[in-house]
């Protein structure tokens, strides 16, 4: 289900966050209202269930429930399929490899970063100790993926 939906947002492409942690996630959505971020956000708590979003299985079998996200943000260390598998999943799918991955993890090992790059992710960021620390990775996260950048749109990416 969205979390920071509204009826102004419908039209704009959606962010899918894949976070287990509670406050982890709450604390991105109270940043992302902070900085009026328009666009729906809708969680996946794990692999599994980011697995069963993107292919619209289960609960998500409606793909009005669950459109295609423009930016995946994901955790690396996740309960049972973990962001890793997802990442590789994602990327060999010929329908779903153009969405743009970006790893968010407190994690700096050098061969969790060199593979998750291997496997085709688009960035990986380290999350800032500190709320103004990741507000500022918040705001440039934002500002990159939804501003800066042109994304393709669903019609483009089938």
């Amino acid at each position: 289900m969205p979390t920071l939906p509204s009826t102004l947002s419908l039209h704009l492409p959606p962010l899918l966050i894949v976070e287990d942690s509670d406050e982890d996630f709450s604390t991105l959505v109270r940043i992302m209202q902070e900085l009026q971020f328009q666009h729906p956000v809708y969680r996946a708590y794990d692999g599994e269930e980011a697995l069963d979003y993107l292919y619209h299985r289960g609960p998500y079998a409606d793909p009005q429930m669950a459109p295609r996200p423009a930016v995946i943000l994901m955790d690396l260390n996740l309960p049972g399929t973990d962001g890793r598998e997802v990442i590789m999943q994602v990327k060999q799918d010929q329908n779903l490899k153009s969405i743009p991955i970006v790893v968010l993890t407190t994690f700096n090992n050098p061969r969790d970063v060199s593979s998750c790059y291997q496997f085709g992710i688009n960035s990986y960021m380290l999350k800032p100790m500190g709320i103004p620390a990741l507000r500022q990775t918040i705001q440039s996260f934002l500002h990159y993926w939804f501003e800066a950048i042109v994304l393709p749109t669903d019609q483009q990416a089938k």
